[in-house]
Formats: C-alpha cells, structure tokens, sequence
C-alpha cells in the first residue's frame, strides 16, 4: 500500500518527522517536523509533498 501524500496547507493528522517528495512520489534528502492538527509548511519546490517517515511517540504518564 502506498504512503500517503500530504500536500502543504494540509492538516498533520499525526505528529513526527516527515519526508518531503518529489510530485512522483520520490523521497529527496529533506525531511520537516510536523505536529498534529498544524498545517504543513511549504515545500522548497512547486508540487513536492509530504509522507510520514518517523512518527512521534509519546510515553505514558
């Protein structure tokens, strides 16, 4: 199953560290922390995306 694109604007349905890609879904070298229900930043170029790489994990109290 494909990872979901987020584009930037979008809501982060969930906290952590995501990739930017490519419009063909491709990974470059950068990645943005993003927390929940902010929106994503821009991308540094027209039609990049973004897909969770590493998402947060939070301890119990």
């Amino acid at each position: 199953m494909a990872k979901k694109i987020y584009k930037p604007g979008e809501r982060c349905p969930r906290s952590g560290q995501y990739g930017i890609v490519d419009p063909r879904g491709r990974k470059t070298s950068q990645e943005r922390t993003v927390v929940k229900d902010k929106p994503f930043p821009p991308t540094p170029q027209p039609g990049q995306g973004y897909v969770l790489v590493d998402p947060t994990k939070h301890k119990k109290r």
